[in-house]
């Protein structure tokens, strides 16, 4: 190899190329880590050492991930060091709050910044009728400072992961503040902390209480606690390659591409698809975080325990995404007040957190309705149980003759969808009133679990049509091409359906029904089995385990898509 290849070899290695992130699915991070093992294996158990080998691997992850964004992580880094030790610092409570505030208030502000730009100037635009232009100051200020053209004033684009950076920085903040915990005295473990590159950019949001105690741990890991990281791994390989991107590629972003193209009944069944895919994509990530992690000794939060178990929606946000819907309860439902103050005051102080959930999410209206359409859920759902059974079943019969009439007289897709879920909701409520009146002494408790899971992943899904249309999408167009594929969907799923070509559909798409079917059923198989089945592969001996390893990669090498499909919370 002459001197140029070894340059342009080089070349590669230390450039940002954004067409190849390193990501999980790709061999090219495997060999990072690979190479990172090493380094970290030789280092032992000299812990700083370790650290700060481990952070310097993380801004090295996130710069070939995202490029110069790499200065806003160390900038993240800096003002969080320094503003949980001023604020442990002082004894006065009110500097101490001046200072929590200064550094929530810049965190904030340089997360508004990035990701609400186009979001505000829009709303602003809206309301008093200007014409104001997102302009990247920082991109134009480099320009001038450097005197070149490189970068393009006209569009701020989103780092990735700059959300669970944020949140995870202010949390520590505010935790030092409440004094639940100590900060940090050394700069390079703080910075490992807050970018430890399994769970940088797509989480879980990690608490300093959870992870900060580990920073000063030798390594550890048991021959099972090596089995059960790499069932992590593959498990989290198996749900991103083979459900999450197999069912986008063949089926859901064809539909929602062009929904006018489709059936009603495949526009349906995208939205069913989805909801698998996202939740196979997301905690597929966190899966394969949570071993890779494990490998190098440190353990991560659980982030999701069978969302599609739920039995209502406040059930679901229990399962779905846990460290966020806990940062949000903890600093902000709680901080506005929770349940402390009424309950008229707690219900606002629900949707306030449920509707800025949404918009956590993404800087476009559609958001903010999945996140208040979630809100709407759990209100309902708080109501309801509280009621009798007659009168359940009285509201379902009013719920749906509102509908009815609406279909009636002034008819519309949307009107036909709810007369149809308002109907199925109160068949189901009228006869568990009449079978709990008339047969009181043996109640239906698993039809009713079952009836309560059924109806929770039904609603469920239905709100991820707001997500899913403005998903991955340009935040200048993002609210009017969310808005207009929602309505194209809803018209489809809600107009007239062609029932003869359904039997043809689904043996056109078999493997595609086939591969839902397979991994709800999955999902919904009891925790025990599936602790049990985690175990025995972690307790193969080691040439079994190697073979399965070795057979698996084999099997999802097949699946894999010639263009393989970011993580869809890398844009959150």
């Amino acid at each position: 190899m002459n001197l140029e290849q070894v340059k342009s070899f080089l070349n590669i290695i230390f450039s940002f190329d954004n067409t190849y992130p390193l990501l999980f699915t790709q061999f090219y991070f495997w060999a990072f880590f690979a190479i990172i093992f090493a380094g970290f294996s030789l280092l032992g158990n000299r812990v700083l050492s370790r650290n700060i080998f481990l952070f310097a691997a993380s801004l090295f992850f996130y710069y070939k991930t995202s490029g110069l964004f790499v200065i806003l992580l160390v900038f993240t880094v800096i003002l969080g060091f320094f503003a949980g030790k001023q604020i442990h610092l002082r004894a006065s409570k009110s500097a101490r709050k001046g200072l929590l505030f200064v550094g929530v208030f810049i965190n904030l502000g340089v997360l508004c910044y990035f990701k609400y730009a186009y979001f505000f100037t829009d709303a602003c635009n809206a309301l008093f009728h200007t014409k104001y232009h997102v302009i990247n100051y920082l991109a134009r200020w480099a320009n001038e400072w450097g005197q070149t053209s490189r970068f393009d004033a006209s569009k701020i684009l989103l780092p990735v992961g700059i959300s669970f950076f944020t949140f995870q920085n202010i949390s520590y903040l505010v935790d030092i503040y409440r004094k639940k915990v100590e900060p940090v005295r050394n700069i390079f473990n703080f910075g490992f902390y807050l970018s430890f590159f399994p769970q940088l950019v797509a989480g879980p949001i990690v608490r300093a209480n959870q992870f900060i105690p580990q920073l000063y741990k030798k390594f550890f890991l048991s021959r099972k606690q090596f089995g059960i990281a790499l069932f992590w791994i593959l498990n989290g390989l198996i749900k991103k390659l083979i459900l999450s991107d197999y069912l986008a590629v063949n089926f859901v972003d064809r539909v929602f591409n062009n929904p006018d193209l489709f059936t009603g009944f495949e526009n349906l069944s995208a939205l069913f698809f989805y909801s698998l895919q996202v939740y196979a994509d997301f905690s597929g990530y966190t899966d394969i975080a949570i071993g890779v992690a494990m490998l190098m000794g440190f353990y991560l939060p659980t982030n999701f325990n069978s969302p599609y178990k739920a039995t209502n929606c406040g059930d679901f946000w229990k399962r779905w995404h846990i460290s966020l819907s806990s940062w949000l309860k903890d600093y902000l439902y709680i901080p506005l007040g929770g349940s402390r103050k009424g309950k008229i005051r707690a219900k606002i102080n629900l949707m306030l957190t449920m509707l800025l959930g949404g918009l956590w999410h993404g800087a476009s209206w559609n958001f903010m309705i999945w996140g208040g359409l979630n809100g709407i859920g759990i209100l309902i759902y708080k109501t309801w149980k509280d009621m009798k059974k007659n009168i359940r079943a009285l509201l379902a019969f009013v719920f749906f003759l509102n509908f009815l009439l609406l279909q009636i007289l002034f008819p519309h897709p949307a009107w036909l969808i709810g007369t149809i879920w308002s109907g199925v909701i109160c068949l189901g409520t009228c006869i568990d009133y009449l079978y709990s009146a008339c047969i009181r002494q043996r109640p239906l408790y698993g039809l009713n679990r079952g009836w309560s899971i059924l109806l929770t992943f039904v609603f469920i899904t239905f709100t991820r049509l707001f997500f899913r249309s403005g998903s991955n999408l340009d935040p200048a167009e993002a609210n009017q091409v969310a808005w207009d594929t929602a309505t194209r969907v809803v018209t489809r799923i809600g107009g007239k359906w062609q029932w003869e070509v359904i039997p043809q559909i689904i043996y056109q798409y078999r493997f595609i029904f086939l591969l839902f079917t397979a991994g709800m059923l999955i999902h919904w198989l009891p925790d025990k089995w599936k602790r049990w089945y985690r175990l025995r592969f972690a307790t193969l001996p080691v040439w079994a385990l190697a073979i399965t390893m070795v057979a698996a990669v084999f099997a999802l090498y097949q699946f894999v898509v010639a263009d393989l499909q970011p993580f869809i919370y890398f844009q959150f």
